[in-house]
């Protein structure tokens, strides 16, 4: 029995992991996108991409902090030459999976006249970040964006136009 205990711990670690890894299942809208980017680095190839950030700079020395902690991190992106190319159902899927107790949806931004959506939901364990899930839409471009591991929510702008990750900026009302 002690020899399946490792095992069962594998199983249950890998478990937790796919938990928080999404699945987009969106390959059938990169045949209809003009432009289409899927990004998948896990732990290793993560650890890999920190290598090419300077330790210097101080932007990316804040990613390079926070990337270290990561298990993960996975984008799909579209890009159309037609509004229209993709509908909100196409998200169905992704959103799906968002609806779990675990996710909580943090902020929500449309904007009426450009028909531009952003969506970041949060995933939380034992009151501790430890998944986000970005959703970046207009009616000719379509980003999602899944980061599996701890999070800082303070230091997650930094992300923001790095490794592919959109930066989201949220309008101040006055």
């Amino acid at each position: 029995m002690t020899a399946l205990r490792p095992l069962a711990l594998v199983i249950a670690a890998a478990a937790l992991l796919s938990a928080q890894q999404l699945k987009f299942n969106l390959d059938y809208l990169a045949a209809k996108a003009s432009d289409s980017v899927d990004l998948s680095l896990n732990g290793a190839t993560l650890q890999f991409a920190a290598r090419f950030l300077s330790s210097k700079d101080a932007d990316e020395s804040k990613v390079k902090k926070m990337i270290a902690s990561l298990d993960g991190i996975y984008i799909r992106t579209f890009e159309f030459k037609d509004a229209g190319a993709w509908t909100p159902a196409d998200l169905e899927g992704v959103r799906q999976q968002l609806r779990g107790s675990e996710w909580a949806r943090i902020v929500g931004v449309k904007s009426g006249q450009e028909g531009e959506n952003a969506e970041i939901y949060v995933r939380s364990e034992n009151k501790k970040i430890n998944g986000v899930a970005i959703l970046v839409s207009g009616p000719k471009e379509l980003t999602i964006v899944n980061i599996v591991g701890p999070v800082d929510l303070d230091s997650l702008a930094s992300l923001g136009g790095h490794l592919g990750i959109p930066k989201v900026d949220i309008p101040k009302h006055k």
